[in-house]
């Protein structure tokens, strides 16, 4: 049995505790993958970008063939509702979801029709901003011809997941994953940045990864405070001769990068003043 932390969801109009099952063997995301989610965070008794997370998860809905049913300012209303269910001092994550209960055309394509949603709260402690280390991975990207790289896709996450074992298993916390032409997407699990000369980096989005909420956010609060920021086309060589790196996605934040291969890096000033940045805005 997994022991699972402290859980709430809400579904077909009411809260339900713990892990409720919400599939069968028949439901179409079970088998065929028609699922999108997204994920907020909530901490200190903060919801930075819920909204914006939400109007995402919506949008990854129409890209996947489904039939959001939801309101982006409903799901906020419930994400403060479901909020007060958790001691005020736990970190929690939000996670709003939409599958196909049932397919279409030879049942291969999911039913619009059938989708469902559920948003789910659970406690996740924020981790510690020791930083972490990461490595080439030998799994690639995938474009918009081949996969539905413009949603946050449950059917995309598997090859994340062998990504992220891959690098684990050579002794890595995470890996840098490029795109079918061989330049810097993201890392497995979240968006990445260098600093070079004081001026700040990141891959530009071209499909093949998502441009995170937070990816944005931090590079408009880095612009905002006089930062230099460019978007651009990066390889896996610029990561590894940089002065910093470090990464921003929904579950931690920002994170400092503190070995690329066998190269060891120092959590350094700019990572540290995107964090601070960040944690005004989200607390402001």
């Amino acid at each position: 049995m997994v022991d699972w932390s402290t859980t709430w969801t809400w579904m077909d109009g009411t809260w339900h505790s713990g892990n409720v099952p919400i599939v069968g063997p028949r439901t179409h995301a079970f088998w065929l993958g028609s699922s999108v989610f997204d994920g907020g965070r909530v901490f200190d008794g903060t919801m930075p970008d819920v909204d914006r997370h939400c109007e995402r998860v919506n949008a990854s809905a129409v890209a996947l063939g489904l039939k959001p049913t939801m309101r982006a300012e409903e799901m906020v209303e419930l994400t403060s509702e479901g909020m007060k269910k958790f001691s005020s001092d736990i970190a929690l994550y939000v996670r709003p979801m939409y599958w196909a209960e049932d397919g279409g055309y030879l049942a291969v394509a999911p039913n619009p029709d059938s989708t469902r949603f559920c948003l789910c709260l659970y406690e996740t402690p924020m981790p510690t901003a020791s930083g972490f280390s990461v490595t080439l991975s030998p799994y690639r990207r995938p474009s918009l011809e081949t996969m539905p790289t413009n949603a946050k896709a449950g059917c995309l996450y598997p090859n994340n997941a062998r990504a992220l074992q891959a690098a684990r298993d050579a002794g890595f916390d995470n890996c840098v994953v490029l795109d079918l032409l061989g330049n810097v997407a993201e890392l497995a699990t979240s968006n990445i940045f260098l600093v070079k000369d004081g001026v700040v980096a990141t891959p530009q989005p071209n499909g093949t990864f998502l441009n995170g909420i937070t990816r944005q956010r931090v590079i408009q609060l880095l612009r905002d405070a006089g930062t230099r920021v460019d978007e651009t086309t990066l390889s896996y060589e610029d990561f590894k001769t940089a002065d910093e790196v470090f990464s921003t996605g929904n579950y931690s934040k920002v994170m400092p990068i503190i070995r690329i291969d066998d190269r060891e890096l120092q959590p350094g000033p700019v990572a540290a003043h995107a964090k601070a940045l960040y944690w005004d805005f989200a607390h402001g």
